[in-house]
C-alpha cells in the first residue's frame, strides 16, 4: 500500500505536517463510517493507516524510502550469533557514542534510576519488591539510554 496515494498526496520528501494533516482531514471527512451515507470504511481505514505513517517527517522519509527501494529484502531466517570481534568493536566505540550523543541527559537518567533504587532499598528493605524495583530502575536506564547515544559509525 502506498500511503501517499491513500491520502492523495504526491510522494515527495518536502511535504509539511500541515499538508499531511489537511489531506487526512479531507479524506476522513469524505469516507468516515459515521457519515449519513455510511462512508467508505475500507478507504477510511487505509487513510488512517497512511496518516499514522506519514504524520511525522521521519515517517514520511521512511515511507518514501520504502517506495523507492529497489532491492528485495530476504525473508528473515535464524539470526546467527554475533562474533566476539563485533561485540568488542561495539564496546570500543561506546565512549565516543556517549560523548557525541547526549551525555548530560544520560547522566540525569542514571541519577534518577539510582535515586529510585536507593529509595526502594531505604523505604522497603528486606522485601521481595526492593530488588525488583532496583532491577526495574536499572533496566529502564539501560533501555532508554540508547536514545541518548550518537549513531554508530557508518550510519
Amino acid at each position: 500500500m502506498n500511503p501517499f496515494t491513500a491520502l492523495g498526496l504526491p510522494a515527495r520528501p518536502d511535504l509539511t505536517d500541515d499538508q499531511v494533516r489537511g489531506a487526512w482531514r479531507t479524506v476522513a471527512a469524505q469516507t468516515h463510517p459515521d457519515r449519513a451515507d455510511g462512508g467508505n470504511p475500507a478507504a477510511y481505514a487505509a487513510a488512517t493507516a497512511a496518516y499514522a505513517q506519514l504524520r511525522t517527517p521521519w515517517g514520511r522519509t521512511e515511507a518514501l524510502a520504502d517506495l523507492t527501494a529497489t532491492t528485495a529484502i530476504p525473508p528473515p531466517g535464524p539470526v546467527p550469533p554475533a562474533p566476539a570481534r563485533a561485540i568488542w568493536r561495539t564496546l570500543a566505540v561506546l565512549p565516543a557514542r556517549i560523548r557525541h550523543g547526549r551525555p548530560l541527559r544520560m547522566a540525569a537518567r542514571a541519577v534518577i534510576a539510582a535515586a529510585v533504587a536507593l529509595t526502594a532499598l531505604t523505604v522497603i528493605p528486606g522485601t521481595a519488591s526492593a530488588p525488583a524495583i532496583v532491577a526495574g530502575a536499572a533496566l529502564w536506564w539501560a533501555l532508554t539510554a540508547r536514545s541518548d547515544l550518537a549513531p554508530p559509525p557508518g550510519r
